[in-house]
């Protein structure tokens, strides 16, 4: 189907991005909230490719932090299942509620523990024959995730989490889609103090 026509049409929300985050405002809430917003809403202004034609519209645009990065609140002891690496806690999103938690050891399922346990985007252009596939929209027919991979000063990295955006048609995301949200990815990766 090539959504975006591909990179181009994310042009725009990605130069946004940078306006909003580009600025090293360190809160991840803040900069995934935003981001999620963004990009949900950016691709619902493209009628064209995805708009809000109920055949082709992103239904779904947010993102899933390993647990022992999720934010506790002050005062507060966390609780042991936000205190380990073996889940995905449902973070900033846009769309209807969503799963909230997904579980990457030592039994991964689905799509974004895919991405993340794989460390590379998955493009799956038609969910319901996905192996492990998660419902957590019915409508969904196609989904894209990007792993989020932070760079440490010591030279490795750590997948944290995932950006994961659905889609109601089958075939709803390309390769040039998979470009354009890989930068999104690294541009929020970088500008946030995990």
């Amino acid at each position: 189907m090539g959504s975006v026509t591909g990179y181009t049409s994310l042009i725009s929300p990605m130069k946004q991005s940078q306006k909003l985050i580009g600025t090293r405002w360190v809160n991840q809430v803040t900069n995934l909230a935003n981001a999620s917003s963004l990009i949900f809403n950016s691709l619902q202004a493209f009628p064209t490719y995805f708009g809000t034609d109920e055949n082709k519209a992103v239904n779904w645009c947010g993102f899933y932090v390993i647990s022992h990065l999720f934010p506790v609140p002050r005062g507060t002891t966390a609780p042991e299942s936000t205190n380990d690496h073996k889940k995905l806690l449902l973070g900033p999103f846009c769309g209807k509620p969503a799963c909230q938690f997904i579980n990457v050891h030592p039994k991964p399922r689905g799509v974004c523990a895919d991405a993340f346990n794989q460390r590379r985007t998955l493009v799956v252009p038609e969910v319901d024959l996905y192996p492990g596939h998660i419902a957590c929209d019915g409508e969904t027919k196609s989904e894209l995730v990007c792993p989020l991979i932070i760079q440490h000063e010591d030279g490795t990295d750590e997948t944290i989490g995932v950006l994961d955006l659905d889609c109601l048609a089958v075939g709803g995301f390309d390769a040039d889609d998979e470009i354009g949200l890989n930068k999104i990815s690294k541009l929020v990766v970088s500008a946030c103090d995990w």
